[in-house]
């Protein structure tokens, strides 16, 4: 009598396949679609830079140039008003100056520095409260309207101030009198003295007070970390 053969075991079609080794259940690996969309919610991907727009910079830049520059009338007043004096001395032929020891004209060149300072700073805080966003175009107005501002100063006070013209002074002095002589800048790198400020206090205040957007962390994009 001849023993039953046992027939072969053969898998269920509608089961899932069983890896080998008894691992679990395989999974297919995810797409590239599933890998961007669970890196993306982690926070880890950063989104592409916004492009720039060289129209709204240029326009910026002449809006904050035009709105310093004109300001230097103010500065130009100032200076006016407190720089010191030089007195000269005329003999109805020649000028002289009253005091050749005097510090006068060097303290004209100091007072529209340190007012020139002062005016930048103050224009460089008062464009980040306005405009927090910086930007290249706004930094250059900045420059540029300060430069312009300086250059407007100066001159306000060359004409607002004693007579540019000597001879005729004296003249109208007569002879062996005292007059003042004209307000002049004779360092011509206070000029620079309120764009230099101006830049550097907006560009401080900008880096330390602006979050920057491509700066990593999630905290930046409103995304949390994930924990390790």
């Amino acid at each position: 009598m001849t023993a039953p053969t046992p027939e072969p075991h053969r898998p269920d079609s509608s089961s899932p396949p069983q890896p080998a080794w008894g691992y679990g259940p395989a999974t297919p690996p995810p797409s590239p679609a599933d890998q961007g969309a669970t890196h993306s919610a982690w926070g880890a991907a950063a989104p592409p830079p916004e492009p720039v727009d060289v129209r709204r910079e240029l326009r910026d830049g002449a809006l904050c140039a035009l709105a310093v520059g004109v300001t230097g009338v103010l500065l130009g007043l100032l200076w006016l008003w407190l720089a010191p004096r030089v007195p000269l001395l005329t003999d109805g032929g020649a000028v002289y100056l009253k005091d050749p020891e005097g510090e006068e004209a060097v303290g004209a060149d100091g007072v529209f520095t340190l007012v020139g300072l002062a005016f930048g700073a103050v224009s460089g805080v008062v464009l980040f409260l306005v405009r927090r966003r910086g930007g290249m175009g706004l930094a250059v107005g900045l420059a540029v309207g300060g430069l312009l501002a300086s250059l407007l100063a100066w001159g306000v006070g060359t004409v607002l101030g004693p007579e540019q013209d000597l001879a005729k002074a004296a003249a109208e002095a007569g002879k062996n009198a005292t007059f003042e002589a004209p307000l002049r800048l004779q360092a011509k790198g206070a000029l620079l003295a309120w764009p230099f400020a101006a830049v550097l206090v907006h560009l401080l205040l900008t880096a330390v007070f602006v979050e920057r957007e491509d700066e990593p962390g999630g905290e930046a994009h409103g995304q949390p970390q994930p924990s390790a």
